[in-house]
């Protein structure tokens, strides 16, 4: 039985933590905290054996421990720990910015943590690794399976068993403010790409603000271009009889055309001033900082957006929750942010964990406007009005995406920084994805 019950919380910031990371993690130390006893029951948190060794489950996380949301969470993991005498969560608070990197090194030293924050860009990935627990037994008992949208197992299931479990859903809607949009004579926003070019002038004349935002390079910016181009009937890569996957824009004239249309509007956004000429090379932070500002009139982005109302609540108080502006289809990008859950050797407590994570209680607390449970959704627009979108949320294709998404960043950059032509673009993005497939060995012979 512990002596002293405390959380660890450690901030990483720097790859200089990379280098210098060298404790044991959920593969190694340890090891023997779970093992099965004669009944078949495992961890101490389920058999109740205070005679068992303490469970140290290692927690990274990408927290921002400066919000609400970020002590929020802190404050409930360690209800959590205090809660389970023989479990014990070191929590690491890493950045966004070195988490896949340090993860992919973790993994490789056979040093990965138990449970980690993720984004699903790196599910494919992981799960080519062999670094992913199997977590279909845990899921098949848990009384709130049906709880959690059935879209979102679909999207962390490979072959029919679940690799991943739902953290928080980052369903992307049109935010827009609404008093620009008014100066500018506009009494609702957009609802295709075309209303929304041609709405650009009047704004930027009468407010002299630019219509909209976009991320033109960056981690969000592959997942704004998925988005465009499902909204115009485009797939990135399909999934083929062989079970491995290809981009077939090449193989289809009509699929071509319609991808060189989404690189076209990306350069009409610029060319009819629709957005700043600085967007196409921010990211995120530029994005929604900018937006927060009311720099500009419209977004596409996540409900997070409501935490950031402190830097600005004046001029946040007015903005409101549309639908995506599309070209043929209603799409929206739907991020999946996942729990993985790495093979160690005490996987029943960090089940225990993670279902904590998915329970109503500890998603009511943090993730009210982003729940991927059905039965927690706040009735402020910043939860309802997004989850009515659900159905229209497309997501990556599970393979491992690193040079995809490079290559998108990289078709972007060809867009609208050197104005290559999008005919040219679209096919040197279908190229470079079979190329990625290809060295995954993901790439269908078919």
């Amino acid at each position: 039985m512990k002596a002293r019950k405390s959380t660890a919380i450690v901030i990483v910031t720097s790859l200089l933590a990379l280098m210098l990371s060298a404790c044991g993690g959920g593969n190694g130390g340890n090891n023997d905290a779970n093992k099965a006893d004669a009944s078949g029951n495992t961890d101490s948190a389920t058999t109740g054996n205070e005679a068992e060794k303490e469970v140290n489950l290692k927690f990274w996380a990408a927290l921002d421990p400066s919000t609400d949301e970020g002590k929020t969470i802190q404050a409930k993991v360690k209800e959590f720990d205090e809660a389970h005498k023989n479990i014990s969560v070191d929590l690491q608070v890493i950045t966004y910015d070195i988490l896949h990197d340090k993860l992919v090194a973790s993994i490789n030293a056979g040093d990965a943590p138990d449970i980690s924050w993720g984004l699903a860009e790196w599910f494919g990935e992981f799960n080519n690794f062999g670094a992913l627990a199997d977590l279909t037994p845990y899921v098949d008992k848990w009384a709130d399976k049906d709880k959690v949208y059935a879209n979102v197992w679909d999207a962390l299931k490979v072959d029919g068993k679940v690799m991943a479990l739902p953290n928080y859903l980052g369903i992307r809607a049109l935010l827009y403010h609404e008093q620009i949009l008014k100066d500018a004579g506009f009494d609702a926003p957009p609802a295709t790409w075309d209303e929304l070019l041609a709405m650009s002038a009047a704004i930027k004349d009468k407010t002299g603000k630019e219509a909209y935002g976009i991320a033109g390079a960056g981690v969000r910016s592959p997942q704004e271009l998925i988005m465009y181009l499902a909204q115009n009937d485009v797939q990135l890569a399909k999934k083929m009889d062989d079970g491995k996957y290809k981009n077939t824009w090449l193989d289809n004239p009509d699929e071509l055309a319609k991808a060189t249309e989404v690189f076209k509007f990306y350069q009409d956004l610029q060319a009819n001033k629709t957005i700043t000429a600085d967007a196409k090379t921010w990211g995120w932070e530029e994005e929604d900082q900018n937006f927060v500002l009311g720099q500009y009139a419209m977004v596409i982005n996540g409900p997070w957006i409501e935490g950031r109302s402190t830097e600005n609540p004046e001029g946040m108080k007015d903005v409101k929750v549309a639908a995506p502006p599309y070209k043929k289809t209603p799409a929206t990008f739907m991020e999946i942010a996942p729990l993985y859950v790495y093979n160690s050797d005490h996987l029943d407590a960090t089940w225990e964990l993670a279902q904590f994570i998915m329970s109503a209680d500890y998603q009511n607390a943090v993730n009210p406007s982003k729940a991927p449970r059905n039965d927690v959704v706040s009735e402020a627009g910043w939860g309802k009005d997004f989850m009515a979108l659900a159905d229209q949320g497309v997501v990556f294709p599970t393979v491992s995406l690193g040079g995809i998404t490079k290559a998108m960043e990289d078709a972007l950059a060809r867009t609208m920084l050197k104005n290559d032509s999008p005919e040219s673009v679209a096919k040197w993005l279908a190229e470079a994805i079979n190329k990625s497939l290809e060295t995954t060995n993901e790439l269908s012979g078919k």
